[in-house]
């Protein structure tokens, strides 16, 4: 009989606890759930004996490899997968997937939600501006952007996005324009909305050049990893442009400066949240546990993210 361990530092809600389960008792799995815990030993110990994981901001690494002798495919609950170690995945001969699309409506909604909280001046009771007639211009064009292209068409936002690895004829379907490259993204936007992972390619690569770039009240969402930001280029893009904003759900490691200098032109939520609603919560875990009784029951490597 398979084992499966949930593990979960952030648990996952109550209702998507008892749909794994019933995912997993329906294949008739053995599972164990490791919640809230605090040091990595407890995972490594939980991780021992099971052959498939799923997780959710949960670190993965060499060490998990190494403590999980019958590991064979590890699933995180969402679309991000940074927080594996995929080269070490692979030579553990593991399967690493994720579970695009199931949280992309949240994460879509929250990035919307952002742009209208920096249009109104984050509610400070003084006048503000709208998003009709606005320029939207999309870093990435994965499930999430796409879910978010759609909402700010029905407030009469101009849409364009750049993603080298997403058909251009996709986007002029979803009433898309296309752009030719990153730095168009930048002077283009007034708002501008990231939706890159965090690569060696990726990393700090929103740098002085492209902040140069931006209208002076340009406004930047991040709904995607901080590491993506050169954070002191962030700072002098404050210095420099008056007017620019940027509202993030992962707060650089230098918030709490930029938040005393600008307080009135940036906003972090106090965790990362994009993802944090019942029904993406749902989404995300059931379709993990399918994931996972899929591979080994058949086979299925759809959602497999290394190679």
């Amino acid at each position: 009989m398979p084992k499966v361990l949930i593990a979960t530092e952030k648990p996952f809600a109550a209702e998507a606890v008892n749909k794994i389960k019933a995912e997993l008792e329906a294949a008739k799995y053995e599972y164990e759930f490791l919640e809230n815990y605090t040091e990595a030993t407890q995972l490594h110990a939980a991780v021992a004996d099971v052959d498939g994981l799923i997780i959710r901001s949960d670190i993965v690494d060499e060490a998990v490899f190494n403590a999980a002798k019958n590991l064979k495919v590890v699933v995180r609950a969402g679309a991000g997968y940074d927080n594996i170690d995929l080269k070490a995945a692979t030579a553990h001969n593991v399967v690493a997937m994720n579970t695009p699309g199931q949280n992309s409506n949240a994460v879509a909604e929250l990035a919307l939600g952002m742009m209208i909280y920096m249009a109104r001046g984050m509610y400070n009771g003084k006048s503000g501006s709208e998003l009709s007639g606005k320029t939207l211009t999309l870093y990435g064009y994965g499930w999430v952007p796409r879910f978010l292209a759609n909402m700010a068409k029905g407030v009469g936002m101009k849409i364009y996005a750049y993603d080298p690895y997403i058909s251009k004829d996709l986007m002029t379907q979803d009433g898309v324009t296309p752009l030719e490259t990153v730095e168009d993204i930048f002077k283009l936007g007034d708002y501008i909305s990231l939706h890159i992972p965090a690569t060696a390619e990726t990393k700090k690569s929103i740098n002085d050049k492209l902040f140069g770039l931006m209208k002076d009240n340009a406004i930047i969402i991040n709904t995607a990893r901080k590491e993506v930001i050169d954070e002191e280029a962030l700072m002098r893009a404050f210095e420099a442009k008056s007017k620019f904003r940027y509202a993030s759900d992962v707060a650089p490691d230098n918030a709490a400066e930029l938040k005393e200098k600008y307080a009135d032109r940036i906003f972090c939520t106090p965790k990362k949240m994009g993802a944090q609603t019942g029904e993406a919560n749902v989404n995300a875990g059931v379709a993990a546990a399918k994931q996972i009784i899929g591979f080994l029951e058949k086979g299925d490597k759809t959602y497999q993210v290394n190679k």
